[in-house]
């Protein structure tokens, strides 16, 4: 029972970063906005995390700096793809090149440097309670962030007038509009939440998840799976907070895997969680295919099973919105 705990323990820890990066993504897109700079947004604020860290002693002045430059990234794309109207998949793309590769260049005086890390949090107590204290009594603040930030997240996606206006921006901007809704600003300013968090993500990994920095980097290739759990996650927090602990129990179990086949590459169990996710994100579409949706109209009682199964995007994803034309 021990085992399993310590597993959960770690599986938080090596998620918490992903359920931030997700969180984000889900923020900007319920808005409407596709942001593909994930992945070079994760890598430069990583960089800039530990630098910052390293440079002032402070590792919480490090996670701050992490969330700042992720929010100007996020900003870069906004300015481009909400006021210029350009496609966002373009520029996403674009900056997630050119953010990897700054990430890279400008951290290479810290690479394989010492820094300080956020280190462990214990809550007084919690420790002596059985099972619950191995998972939760002693652990890496960023794991307390992931957790509140699914709640905080859900609450004001669902629970909120600020969260209606977010959900009626990415649903229908012109309805929006027309209730008064500065559709443009309200983009932007989820675009920046987004991207702050995924900066978060970024300054995690190299904080507290892995800390340090060096090429190559242990997050890289992480912006491109937190896209992935968001469609996994059908845009709604807590079920892309469990695809990114999903994906999490995938690594860890590749780790003990690996332990227990020692006879087996390395490389291999590395590898795994990537097709795996592949063949999960797979299985929960197979809803939309039109096969499945013949069998389900054949046969209504697997109609509460498709509803499970369903994930709509928003419906004004990536589309472009001009205030002065109203479309």
């Amino acid at each position: 029972m021990d085992t399993f705990a310590l597993t959960l323990a770690a599986i938080l820890i090596a998620g918490a970063p992903l359920v931030l990066a997700t969180l984000g993504e889900t923020l900007t897109e319920k808005a409407g906005i596709i942001n593909l700079s994930l992945d070079g947004s994760i890598l430069l604020a990583a960089m800039a995390a530990f630098a910052c860290s390293a440079t002032f002693d402070s590792p919480w002045l490090g996670l701050v700096a992490g969330a700042a430059v992720g929010a100007a990234i996020a900003g870069v794309l906004g300015l481009i793809g909400i006021f210029l109207g350009q496609s966002q998949l373009a520029v996403g793309f674009i900056l997630t090149l050119l953010s990897r590769d700054l990430a890279y260049f400008l951290g290479h005086k810290f690479s394989r440097q010492p820094g300080p890390d956020l280190g462990l949090w214990t809550i007084p107590g919690l420790g002596d309670v059985p099972f619950v204290g191995l998972i939760f009594g002693s652990q890496s603040p960023v794991v307390y962030l992931s957790l509140t930030a699914i709640f905080a997240c859900w609450w004001w996606m669902y629970r909120t007038e600020g969260g209606m206006r977010l959900r009626a921006v990415g649903e229908s901007p012109r309805a929006a509009f027309g209730r008064g809704i500065r559709v443009r600003l309200v983009r932007l300013y989820y675009c920046l939440a987004g991207g702050a968090l995924v900066g978060l993500a970024g300054g995690a990994y190299s904080l507290a998840v892995k800390p340090g920095w060096g090429r190559p980097q242990g997050c890289e290739g992480a912006g491109w799976i937190a896209l992935a759990i968001v469609i996994f996650g059908g845009w709604h927090p807590v079920r892309t907070a469990l695809g990114a602990f999903f994906f999490a129990a995938l690594q860890v179990s590749g780790i003990h895997l690996q332990e227990l086949f020692p006879s087996i590459p390395a490389p291999v169990f590395q590898v795994a969680p990537f097709p795996m996710m592949i063949l999960t994100l797979l299985a929960v579409n197979m809803g939309r295919m039109g096969w499945v949706q013949d069998i389900v109209r054949r046969h209504p009682f697997l109609k509460s099973f498709s509803k499970s199964w369903s994930i709509e995007a928003p419906a004004a994803l990536g589309q472009d919105f001009d205030p002065k034309k109203g479309l």
